[in-house]
């Protein structure tokens, strides 16, 4: 399964989810290639538990490097696909509790989640020489916080079957504690990051941690510069791709379903991706929205309805939403 959108929309464009994204990829082009120097690197800047409970160990590192690696470990990764892992999953839940939480207790958050996901991985492996590098610690606080805030969200999710691609929303309360329960047992089992070279105790942490600080940074006030870069980064674009869920008229062959957009789109007109699930025809279709678009108007899909025979399909009828800014 891999997970492709939520389903709830985020209000303001998440500036400090995307920086975190640019940081991390950034370091990541600038660790070195070498494999001396970028061992060298990650024993330096990743989180090493030895390095703290050690006295062997620790007397070669510095106090301040001590307190760095409690944080620059979150930004290194080990490899191409384990920052996009990363990544994808922070694009996909960070965006709306940053909206949430506003941009500047988003960071501190997020920091405070990643740092508590250290604290457990040192606990449950206090003398590990084993470097651990990752964001997905802090990640798991984020998710976290999505499992509080949005359980009744959808997480769209694309099930590849040969080479059909089969999409089914999940919903986020039922996803999110699939991801915990095999974190947690995975962690049980293994012990150790040692073995399977995963920091599954940190996962779990940062997770918990995320739902903790949650509470906390909840009734938190708003910082006033919040506010205003909140005001300057709402979103003019409803989601490129939807789902629609089509109802199906009481006669004919004919469906009907909603498509959103927002006054901007409407005026200006915009394109969209949609997906019309009907029994094991899921297909992705483009709908193309002429500009000054009304509320309530009806687009008209011709053939995406009901199999009437071996040629013939019933029409799709979308009613357009336009939300307000």
């Amino acid at each position: 399964m891999i997970p492709i959108r939520d389903t709830i929309r985020s209000r303001n464009y998440p500036i400090v989810n995307a920086t975190l994204i640019v940081i991390n990829v950034a370091v990541f082009l600038l660790q070195p290639t070498n494999a001396t120097e970028l061992q060298h690197f990650v024993i330096t800047y990743g989180l090493v538990p030895a390095r703290y409970t050690v006295d062997a160990i620790s007397q070669y590192f510095s106090f301040g490097q001590q307190v760095v690696s409690l944080f620059s470990f979150m930004f290194l990764h080990g490899g191409f696909w384990h920052l996009v892992g990363n990544m994808w999953f922070l694009y996909i839940f960070g965006d709306n509790v940053e909206d949430r939480l506003g941009p500047i207790r988003y960071i501190v958050f997020y920091l405070l989640c990643g740092w508590a996901s250290a604290l457990a991985h040192l606990y449950f492996n206090l003398y590990s020489e084993v470097p651990i590098i990752g964001a997905s610690g802090a990640i798991a606080g984020v998710m976290g916080a999505y499992f509080i805030l949005y359980p009744r969200a959808r997480v769209l999710t694309l099930i590849p079957i040969i080479i059909i691609p089969y999409f089914i929303e999940i919903p986020a309360f039922f996803f999110l504690a699939i991801w915990f329960a095999i974190q947690f047992f995975s962690a049980t089992l293994s012990g150790t990051a040692g073995g399977s070279g995963i920091a599954w105790w940190a996962h779990v942490g940062g997770f918990i941690a995320g739902i903790a600080f949650l509470g906390f940074f909840t009734y938190f006030p708003r910082f006033g510069a919040s506010d205003r870069v909140r005001r300057t980064t709402v979103k003019k674009k409803t989601p490129k791709l939807q789902v629609i869920k089509p109802i199906r008229g009481t006669e004919g062959y004919d469906v009907y379903g909603d498509l959103s957009i927002t006054r901007l789109e409407a005026f200006k007109g915009t394109r969209k991706i949609v997906n019309i699930p009907l029994g094991f025809r899921k297909r992705l279709f483009r709908v193309t929205i002429p500009p000054g678009m009304k509320d309530g108007a009806t687009l008209r899909l011709a053939g995406l309805g009901e199999k009437i025979d071996a040629k013939k399909r019933g029409d799709a009828y979308l009613k357009i939403l336009v939300k307000s800014d």
